[in-house]
């Protein structure tokens, strides 16, 4: 059998870097590289399957296309989330932390050998169209997406801007899929919004950790204690994908004083790192409520489980996506780099949430309220012969915003946990002071002996 000694040379530098061995035919050599770890017989079956690709396959490949391909192989045998990322997908992945890219705005995995959906973004093709996370992607355009590796899936949905691709969408609980069609655009991230929902409870929305999304957050942490007397903050991070670790780190230690936020555990022993809380909380102990869903994943999962573990805020939602891991991006030459699974995080009671997520203080449904219509309802207005009103002839009333129960029902519910944590906290502050006052009144008066 005749094997190329420049193949089996690239072979055997991926495996040993500068170790040099000759394939030789002396089983005493083959012996004796086993001895030392190098797996002969497997670099000799890659060498082999390589040349007989090259040979027999039905279209030319050329060697660049087949070792990438092998790499890709290699990782993608690993976990979801290790990855090979060729100079475009790294300029990619750079861009994306930076806050804007161009696609379809949507955070994929692979699962089961579909593309299942992690979350879309606020305010991109794919949350305009009614993607929702969880959802899976079966085909796109006319390319079935079983089979592909996750980058082959995600290079067939970019695409230049303005260019349409058409999505075959399974959603959870649906037998049949429906197509979608999306049309490209420039995706500009706000990682970080907040507005006032009522007077004294604010709202901030973080949709994705950036690098800047630490800093933004504080902004708007301001913002809303300038604005007035604030009693509570609905943090919400459903479907929030993730992102930089240390901007999950920065938003959590807005909220605390003290103790661990998170730690990180790598394969050795030694490996640990742990990321600590400084002094200054900024809310000063207000009421925080968090809201995740299954699209809630990542960084999204240590802010979470360090106000959970640390008692800072009541978690409100779904149980979330379950990425307990971290990814450490490696430079290779040419501008290209590993996206490699290096360690697992744990909240700050030491839980691991890989695959298991972090399960709310209290569990909601997925639901949606509609209000009744004025139909349900017997009213004067629909008695015969009812006394015609002569004032407000104009019946065409303005047009008035959809109540928060119906356009966000679970944002509905946190807003009415945060008035009655601030509403019992008002009472048992009142209650103490009450029975200080009493105290006072009740205590013996001591004269001074002349």
């Amino acid at each position: 059998m005749r094997i190329r000694q420049s193949l089996l040379s690239i072979s055997v530098g991926l495996c040993l870097s500068a170790t040099s061995l000759t394939f030789a035919a002396d089983p005493a050599l083959d012996t004796q590289a086993e001895v030392q770890g190098v797996p002969v017989t497997e670099l000799r079956v890659f060498a082999e399957v390589m040349e007989r690709i090259r040979a027999t396959y039905i279209d030319d490949v050329d060697d660049k296309q087949l070792l990438e391909s092998a790499i890709r192989g290699m990782l993608y045998e690993l976990d979801p989330h290790s990855n090979y990322l060729t100079p475009d997908e790294f300029d990619d992945l750079q861009v994306t932390t930076s806050g804007e890219f161009g696609g379809l705005g949507i955070e994929v995995t692979l699962e089961n050998g579909f593309v299942k959906v992690v979350s879309p973004i606020d305010d991109t093709p794919a949350s305009k169209a009614g993607i929702n996370a969880g959802d899976l992607i079966l085909k796109i355009n006319q390319t079935f997406v079983k089979g592909l590796s996750l980058n082959e899936a995600i290079e067939l949905l970019r695409g230049k801007i303005g260019s349409e691709v058409e999505l075959s969408i399974l959603a959870a609980g649906d037998q049949k899929p429906r197509n979608v069609i999306l049309k490209r655009d420039r995706i500009l991230i706000r990682s970080v919004r907040h507005e006032v929902l009522e007077p004294g409870y604010g709202y901030l929305r973080v949709t994705q950790f950036q690098s800047q999304s630490g800093r933004d957050t504080e902004k708007a942490l301001k913002a809303l204690l300038a604005n007035g007397d604030l009693h509570g903050l609905v943090l919400d991070l459903r479907n929030n994908p993730g992102g930089v670790l240390s901007a999950a780190v920065q938003i959590s230690d807005l909220f605390l004083n003290d103790g661990l936020i998170v730690y990180t555990q790598g394969r050795d022993e030694d490996s640990r790192t742990n990321y600590a809380a400084t002094q200054g909380d900024l809310l000063n102990g207000l009421p925080i409520v968090v809201l995740v869903n299954a699209g809630s994943a990542s960084a999204s999962e240590i802010v979470a489980g360090a106000l959970q573990d640390q008692e800072r805020a009541i978690i409100v939602g779904q149980r979330t996506f379950g990425k307990g891991s971290v990814q450490t991006i490696l430079p290779l030459h040419d501008n290209r780099a590993l996206k490699l699974t290096t360690a697992r995080y744990y909240t700050p009671n030491g839980r691991t949430i890989q695959a298991e997520g972090i399960i709310p203080d209290i569990l909601t449904e997925v639901a949606k309220v509609e209000l009744a219509t004025d139909e349900a309802y017997i009213r004067e207005a629909n008695l015969r012969g009812h006394l015609e009103n002569t004032q407000n002839a104009d019946k065409e009333a303005a047009v008035k915003e959809a109540p928060l129960a119906v356009r966000d029902y679970a944002l509905y519910e946190a807003l009415s946990i945060l008035k009655g944590v601030h509403l019992a906290n008002r009472k048992i502050t009142a209650a103490a002071h009450t029975a200080a006052q009493k105290n006072d009144a009740s205590a013996p008066i001591k004269k001074d002996k002349q």
